[in-house]
């Protein structure tokens, strides 16, 4: 027989750490995503707005959706850095990037549960899986699933995990018993508001994607806004600073996953060697990894970017078009 229990135990047997379940449900947190589209915030993600009205319910991404199971996995690992500053010539790469892709492991273990759950159910259903790529709104279904509440920085927060999560959902038309909601525990901390280098949290819970060092140095491909640009440091590739400074996450367990582990090229990479790579080393060095997200140009910006930041003798200058 399947039941919320026996979804929730496949789960953690498929490499999960945290399961839950939410009504397929018109929230009304997930009405502010046009408000947020209409203030600009998204910047060059012209996807957001395109697929706007299927991110207001998941019951337009699958008709007749009953349930969203939603799965959270901890990528927290052993760091490459050993204090939060890093000296003036090392990269700093966000943290979910030190090991493989994320979508590519966790959506084949989202597909093993689906898998299993036809096998258990005596009656057909629709379902969809996704991982982070699909129009679901999912740090909010999340939420209501019971696995945390989404924070002052945006980020889903677990009071045992933290916020180091990676998120997946199944929608389906089966009729499963939710979870209670996660309940805010954020109450008067604002250490990441305060900590955002850029002023990207303008608000608690709103984010300035347009201000956002992951957005400047992932999803925006032309030059780096010149009075921003310094404020990016040493950062290469995405920022954590709202998460490392997060008081939940101070205690977080350690992941062993081993698909999470730092590759060893990125650990503590200098600046200067990698503005030295070839392309077809880029191509290598990235392989598996969620970083080519940022194209080969993207990468190559922002390295002379941060060597600009840096003043790091012997690095290689900046090339034209790098800032605005």
């Amino acid at each position: 027989m399947l039941t919320s229990a026996s979804v929730k135990a496949r789960a953690r047997e498929v490499g999960f750490d945290l399961c839950g379940i939410a009504p397929a449900e018109a929230f009304r947190e997930l009405s502010f995503l046009r408000e947020w589209l209409a203030r600009g915030y998204a910047g060059e993600m012209a996807y957001m707005t395109r697929t706007a009205d299927r991110r207001a319910d998941v019951r337009h991404v699958v008709p007749g959706a009953r349930s969203v199971i939603v799965t959270g996995t901890l990528y927290n690992t052993v760091p490459p850095y050993a204090d939060a500053e890093l000296p003036a010539g090392v990269a700093r790469i966000s943290r979910y990037a030190w090991g493989d892709d994320y979508h590519d492991v966790l959506k084949e273990r989202l597909e093993a549960l689906l898998a299993w759950m036809r096998t258990e159910s005596p009656v057909a259903f629709e379902a969809r899986a996704y991982v982070d790529t699909g129009p679901v709104q999912e740090r909010v279904y999340a939420q209501y699933a019971g696995l945390g509440w989404i924070g002052k920085n945006t980020c889903l927060i677990n009071p045992e995990l933290g916020s180091w999560l990676f998120l997946g959902e199944i929608i389906c038309t089966l009729p499963l018993e939710p979870d209670p909601p996660g309940l805010d525990q954020c109450g008067a901390c604002a250490r990441c508001l305060e900590a955002c280098p850029t002023g990207a949290l303008v608000n608690p819970g709103v984010l300035d994607a347009t201000r956002c060092i992951s957005y400047l140095t992932i999803e925006l491909r032309g030059p780096i806004p010149g009075a921003l640009g310094p404020a990016l440091g040493n950062h290469v590739y995405g920022c954590d600073i709202c998460q490392d400074v997060c008081p939940y996450n101070q205690a977080a367990p350690v992941s062993a996953d081993p698909a999470w582990q730092p590759r060893p090229a990125l650990d503590r990479p200098r600046l200067a060697d990698l503005s030295r790579h070839t392309d077809a080393e880029w191509r290598q060095l990235l392989k598996g990894s969620p970083m080519t997200r940022a194209t080969l140009a993207g990468l190559r910006r922002n390295v002379a970017a941060a060597i600009d930041n840096s003043g790091e003798a012997g690095a290689v200058a900046a090339p034209r078009g790098v800032v605005e």
